[in-house]
């Protein structure tokens, strides 16, 4: 198959995209969409609908804060089993620097309207991996939406790299300072080359996922003292005269709208990784985002978040305080709920999903495991999709 849509072979890291089994066997449509938000941003996607002579009722929107769904598997499953379905990249798409959810929300929002302009009857909003909180801050937040799909859907950005983050570095500026007590790749805490499985000490692990904590709440006060340095400028500025003094007001204005880059250092450093005790599943040693190994995905091309801005890194990736933990969302979302988990997920664990559903204001919750799936569901998404368009059967003729 050549069909650059549909099954292309794919570079390492775009494991949402279509493969040749995942072809749904029917001429499915599609049209590029290009939307402008309310507040200037650009939103970018595909939609795509039934065939020819199939009406639908029922759109689907999906989108992640940075990757881009507009070629993600569940489009055409999800169109050849009778609905719209818009897969779309936000503002921020390949590029979360200066990511903010409550922009990316704003994106959801004006896809959503779009949909319903083009007659839908209903909107679900789908999310994989990190869309899934996307999806849920944006019904939490703006209440629209009448369903909510999470796929593989972790408990947020920010909260995954709580448990991802490597908390023995020792200073922010030097990626080669180490903390050698709280170092998970140093053979006195078990670590052992790969392939070689690892064994951490329980104990040893409580103590680490309380530093992981402790090096955000760090990078949080960085970010902050930052932010409040620029809004204490601003008193200053307003109160110069730019023609009486220039170089004053050169100063103050610079400091003003001075934005702090963040370089974060080995962001892939969860035991789980390589100790399959930990948190027990159906999980392969290793991590979607290695090489294969973590340890070369945490010191050198890897990782998540490696270069932020303060205000980026606060809303996105900080687990202490992004506004986009489901743990704070969902008890707000009452719309139906689906959550499918793979078990074999290297990123997610059960106990995770199982707490989404659970934290879920809604009354129709459904929750399903499929049992040795991946993160992208690879060999498994034509039973995914029949699973979650069944649902919506029941509930969105």
């Amino acid at each position: 198959m050549d069909d650059v849509l549909l099954g292309a072979n794919r570079p390492f890291g775009l494991g949402y995209w279509p493969l040749p089994d995942d072809d749904p066997g029917v001429a499915v449509r599609r049209d590029a969409v290009r939307l402008v938000s309310p507040d200037g941003g650009l939103v970018r996607g595909i939609l795509w609908t039934p065939p020819v002579g199939t009406p639908w009722k029922t759109a689907v929107i999906l989108s992640h804060p940075r990757g881009d769904f507009s070629v993600h598997y569940a489009c055409p499953l999800l169109a050849a089993a009778g609905y719209a379905v818009l897969g779309f990249g936000t503002r921020y798409m390949n590029n979360d620097i200066d990511c903010l959810h409550e922009a990316c929300i704003t994106d959801v929002q004006t896809a959503h309207d779009e949909m319903i302009r083009r007659g839908a009857e209903a909107v679900v909003l789908l999310g994989n991996s990190g869309g899934g909180s996307l999806m849920a801050m944006a019904n939490a937040e703006l209440g629209i939406g009448d369903g909510w799909v999470g796929m593989a859907a972790h408990p947020g950005e920010g909260v995954f790299m709580l448990q991802v983050i490597d908390p023995s570095v020792a200073e922010e500026e030097d990626p080669f300072s180490t903390v050698p007590e709280l170092d998970m790749y140093h053979p006195d805490n078990g670590w052992r080359p790969w392939p070689e499985p690892c064994s951490y000490d329980p104990a040893w692990v409580e103590t680490y996922r309380r530093a992981q904590r402790d090096r955000v709440a760090r990078i949080d006060a960085i970010a902050k003292a930052s932010i409040a340095d620029a809004a204490a400028a601003i008193p200053t500025l307003r109160s110069l005269d730019v023609t009486a003094d220039p170089v004053g007001y050169r100063e103050a204005r610079r400091r003003a709208v001075f934005t702090k880059y963040l370089t974060i250092y080995r962001t892939l450093a969860d035991p789980a990784y390589l100790d399959l005790s930990i948190d027990p599943d159906d999980r392969a040693m290793g991590s979607l985002f290695a090489f294969p190994d973590p340890f070369d995905a945490n010191f050198g091309r890897g990782g998540l978040a490696r270069t932020m801005t303060a205000r980026g890194w606060l809303s996105t990736w900080s687990g202490l305080s992004s506004g986009a933990k489901l743990a704070d969302t969902m008890p707000d979302v009452k719309v139906p709920t689906l959550l499918i988990h793979p078990t074999a997920d290297t990123e997610v664990r059960i106990w995770q999903a199982e707490e989404i559903v659970a934290a879920s204001g809604a009354a129709d919750v459904t929750y399903v495991e499929m049992q040795g799936a991946l993160h992208y569901l690879e060999g498994d998404r034509p039973e995914a999709m029949q699973r979650v368009a069944e649902w919506l059967a029941r509930r969105f003729p």
